[in-house]
């Protein structure tokens, strides 16, 4: 137990999260409540329902194909930016951005998925964070969110839902957002997530095309949670350390980050590391150098990885930027660097306090990820 306290200290220290407490009583109560006859799996009266085995993928990593999803929207040039509308889908940005008035435009994103983890309440709170995330990375403020909503209605308890919106619920309010009202649909599959409006200056939104060269790459939270998260669905093992990064908001990294100056971030989700700097070096017209040695991962991400915990989104990744990257690393290495986040930190060009340093953005050239 005592161990258990200190990485929970050291956890709250590392990512300014302090409700591990919190989450081990709900913990708790949920493993009691699930051992009732009516919350139980059809194979046993004992076991606690786990919202993962009731879903092909889960989390980020369920996203399509970045490859995929862009043959897709090339055939919409109606939500290029112009105009008014500042951000469309031009270059892949987080969130679309509108200018409503002189100082002042609307960001608007919404993000769903199929549970990360077993435990209804935190997936409610990690889909939360994760598409709040949105509206921080394009330098924002959440105001207002609704409840996004598939259940299995005639397979999975409606009490369970009912969690999975508190949890969605305490994390807008986290945010100091309102989340009120949705949508619901009944679904073969569990998913949640959350449509978020926000608010952001126009002339200091965060784009992926507004990198230059000579700035540095800051990485605001680790890699790996998408190893973890196959771990976890495979064998139901709890990783506290994932789960408080998961819940933690991005908030302060944008604060830091528009403080800073900064222009151009992103963040780090269903496409990776490396997707999402390919993304952001091609709309910028740049190319970026990755010290493989500075990222950051959560404890036990090398570990579920030789063990063969990768989902397949994170192979998928690797694939897509492939092409036009350049290293001599080893396959596993660069698995993790295209690793299917979930909730992940923001990638920000620029150097922000208290974050990792993990490269550099440079000129173009014949590659567009370099990873040493």
């Amino acid at each position: 137990m005592a161990e258990a306290d200190g990485n929970r200290t050291r956890l709250a220290e590392i990512l300014g999260h302090n409700g591990f407490e919190d989450r081990a009583r709900h913990q708790t109560r949920y493993a009691s409540a699930c051992h009732s006859s009516h919350m139980a799996t059809p194979t046993s009266s004992a076991a606690p329902i786990r919202l993962t085995q009731y879903a092909a993928g889960g989390g980020c990593a369920c996203k399509v194909p970045p490859g995929e999803l862009e043959s897709v929207l090339a055939g919409l040039p109606s939500s290029l930016a112009g105009g008014d509308l500042l951000v469309g889908l031009d270059h892949g940005d987080d969130a679309a951005a509108v200018r409503i008035a002189g100082d002042q435009a609307v960001i608007a994103t919404a993000d769903f998925f199929t549970p990360v983890v077993d435990d209804p309440h935190t997936f409610g709170r990690i889909a939360a964070a994760n598409a709040l995330s949105d509206v921080y990375a394009m330098g924002g403020t959440p105001v207002v969110g609704v409840n996004l909503l598939g259940w299995p209605r005639e397979r999975l308890p409606f009490e369970l839902a009912a969690e999975v919106l508190r949890g969605g619920g305490e994390i807008c309010a986290e945010a100091g957002a309102y989340l009120a009202g949705g949508h619901s649909i009944d679904d073969p599959e569990p998913k949640y997530g959350v449509a978020v409006t926000g608010l952001a200056h126009p002339d200091r939104l965060l784009r992926n095309d507004a990198a230059v060269p000579g700035t540095p790459l800051t990485l605001t939270k680790p890699l790996g949670l998408g190893v973890l998260n196959n771990r976890h669905k495979a064998t139901g093992e709890w990783f506290e350390e994932a789960v408080a990064v998961m819940t933690t908001l991005n908030r302060e990294a944008s604060r830091l980050a528009l403080a800073a100056g900064v222009r151009a971030a992103t963040d780090v989700t269903g496409f990776g590391l490396l997707g999402h700097l390919a993304k952001m070096m091609r709309a910028s017209g740049t190319s970026a150098v990755i010290d493989a040695s500075a990222v950051p991962y959560v404890d036990g991400a090398r570990a579920s990885l030789a063990q063969g915990f990768v989902p397949g989104g994170s192979r998928r990744n690797l694939d897509w930027v492939r092409p036009g990257l350049s290293s001599t690393l080893g396959e596993d290495e660069l698995l993790l660097l295209a690793d299917a986040q979930t909730s992940g930190g923001l990638l920000v060009a620029g150097e922000i306090p208290g974050f990792p340093v993990i490269g550099e953005v440079v000129a173009a050239g014949p590659h567009r990820l370099i990873v040493r």
